[in-house]
């Protein structure tokens, strides 16, 4: 259902990604709207974030493993490096002199996700800044962690519509988002329809294939201890796993 009618807080992101899983879906590509926290990545840019900041406040349900099993996914790096440095390549394809087309893709930058809906404080966004993040967000977590947990490559392209409020000349509005945010919409086309059959090529060769079974392993419940109930919520995104 389009019209934006759900917060970021609202938004269903087990169900989300577990209906992919579900259907076989191997790669995420996730377009975000996003706030710059550095002068550098002006209006219109992409980023390429590797890492994320968790800034939410533990009220979106983050996991697939609770209720009687329980295992603890590596996130150490939240996005696929693979599928960052095969979009990066292509970071050329939206630059054009002749129209006047010249979007910087930035890559290897600090994601710091809020729980929103607000947007931050001038005090807050201060603060990111000082803490090393480049962009701001409210939806990266907790869609990151649970393409983890159900073992798909997951990146987030991120769309820069402001500079938040920590630039004192410029007042972040939901108007000027959206303007910035359209204009983004149709270089996001363009880039995916170049990045796809080199994504279509790197998944045919197996170059995902080291992320099947990590979860096998990261399951610290004894099977003695597994109850009914979360085997069969398990068996819907990790089919086989745990029965």
């Amino acid at each position: 259902m389009g019209g934006h009618i759900y917060n970021p807080t609202e938004v269903p992101y087990r169900a989300n990604i577990a209906a992919l899983k579900h259907i076989g879906v191997e790669i995420i590509i996730a377009f975000s709207a996003v706030g710059s926290l550095r002068e550098e990545i002006k209006h219109r840019d992409f980023v390429i974030p590797d890492q994320i900041i968790d800034r939410t406040k533990g009220i979106r349900p983050f996991t697939y493993f609770e209720g009687g099993i329980a295992a603890h996914v590596a996130l150490a790096d939240p996005f696929d490096p693979l599928l960052a440095d095969i979009i990066y390549s292509h970071r050329e394809c939206l630059k054009n002199p002749e129209n006047g087309d010249n979007v910087t893709i930035h890559h290897n930058k600090t994601l710091i996700c809020i729980e929103g809906p607000a947007f931050s404080t001038r005090a807050e966004s201060n603060l990111y800044r000082n803490w090393g993040c480049d962009i701001i967000n409210m939806s990266a977590l907790p869609e990151a962690k649970l393409a983890k947990e159900v073992e798909i490559a997951y990146q987030m392209i991120c769309m820069s519509t402001d500079y938040d409020c920590w630039k004192q000349d410029e007042i972040v509005s939901v108007e000027s988002v959206i303007a910035n945010l359209k204009q983004n919409a149709e270089n996001a086309k363009k880039l995916l329809s170049v990045i796809l059959p080199d994504l279509e090529k790197a998944l045919g060769e197996g170059k995902f294939a080291d992320l099947k079974g990590v979860m096998k392993k990261a399951c610290i419940t004894t099977k003695e201890a597994w109850t009914e109930e979360a085997i069969q919520k398990l068996e819907y995104v990790l089919p086989g796993y745990f029965n």
